[in-house]
């Protein structure tokens, strides 16, 4: 089988989109003809070379499409399925049997090395390996290589080419909330950084039952359409002198819970000294494998809790079908981050995200 894909060939290039050759699948694996793919921070942090990976290499790990092939040892999934693309995890070591499979013991083997466990590449330009499996699919292409693990079955009626984000970004913001911090009704919950993940966590703390809901971020326009989304109250850190105090102005003791969706020092410092006290900050954004910051241990110590989450915390196999659920009976308006663009305009959906023009651009192809 042969598709175009987005090739990144030298870490901080814009991509070519190639012809390349799929060969066999391994027993475990899908061939998924791409009906639409995300464009996420984490595509952004390794195309820079913030991720070290082979080159070339093949980006793209919010895919969403339609089942070509199946390994010969695949029960679960047929040809047609209509399906969503999410991280790889091996389903058998100790944390993945606990049920937290983000913190799989193969985690960045199946995520991050391009290439399947044995070292062999699922796609190929002529005689030389284009490296791929990116999170498990590397879906900037017409067609991906994934394994059942990774896979998710979806009903058909629900539209495909934009289910790709709930794989990643929009499971991490959703899932840190429902299932990290897991807040009662009535509690409240602040958000610092409403791109894709810090509007999911929104949406996800609406849905939760939240009463009180803080939106920090500069963009004015990001700042409308988190009060549209379930934000009770917004914050412009350019207009306020002090986010922390204008917090505590609104909740008199401060949040019961707050998710930080950039990764900088200085935010989540501010959103652990939003907290009340005891309460929990979760930190998601990512700014590089190597990123250090300083917090004061005094704001620890009277009962915060800071605690770094990987993709929600998720299962896949049970938090998409449930953002599905909640996008259907209208709690979980995800489609309204969404801008379609279609595939081959990939490096100018990638530049609309880095500049923060668009919030979750989505490429699409013509037939999946």
């Amino acid at each position: 089988m042969k598709g175009n894909a987005a090739v990144l060939r030298e870490p901080g290039a814009e991509l070519t989109i190639e012809e390349v050759e799929f060969g066999e699948l391994a027993p475990d694996e899908v061939l998924v003809g791409i009906a639409g793919v995300g464009v996420c921070h984490t595509d952004l942090t390794a195309q820079s070379g913030g991720v070290p990976l082979p080159l070339p290499v093949v980006l793209g790990h919010e895919g969403a499409g339609v089942v070509h092939a199946v390994g010969d040892a695949v029960e679960t999934l047929s040809v047609g399925d209509h399906v969503v693309l999410s991280f790889d995890s091996c389903r058998e070591c100790a944390t993945c049997t606990a049920g937290h499979p983000a913190y799989c013991e193969l985690f960045a083997a199946l995520n991050y090395f391009g290439t399947r466990l044995d070292g062999t590449a699922t796609m190929s330009r002529g005689d030389e390996d284009v490296h791929g499996s990116w999170f498990g699919q590397s879906s900037f292409g017409a067609y991906a290589v994934a394994s059942v693990r990774n896979t998710v079955k979806v009903d058909d009626d629900v539209p495909l080419d934009i289910l790709g984000p709930l794989g990643c970004g929009l499971m991490t913001g959703a899932g840190t909330v429902f299932n990290v911090l897991r807040p009662a009704a009535g509690q409240s919950l602040g958000v610092f950084g409403l791109g894709a993940v810090g509007l999911s966590a929104v949406m996800a703390a609406k849905a939760a039952g939240c009463t009180t809901i803080v939106a920090v971020d500069l963009n004015p326009e990001r700042l409308k359409l988190a009060t549209e989304l379930g934000a009770t109250h917004v914050i412009d850190p350019s207009q306020t002198k002090d986010v922390g105090w204008a917090i505590t102005e609104i909740t008199g003791t401060g949040l019961d819970f707050t998710v930080d969706a950039v990764g900088l020092g200085s935010v989540v410092r501010q959103a652990v000294e939003a907290l009340r006290s005891p309460g929990v900050c979760a930190t998601l954004g990512l700014q590089g494998l190597e990123n250090e910051m300083t917090i004061d241990q005094g704001h620890l110590l009277i009962g915060r809790t800071l605690t770094g989450v990987i993709e929600g915390d998720a299962d896949p196999h049970d938090l998409i079908p449930r953002l599905i659920k909640l996008w259907r009976a209208g709690d979980f308006p995800f489609d309204r981050l969404v801008e379609r663009r279609p595939f081959h305009e990939i490096n100018e959906a990638i530049a609309s995200a880095r500049s923060g023009q668009v919030i979750k651009p989505v490429l699409v192809f013509d037939t999946p």
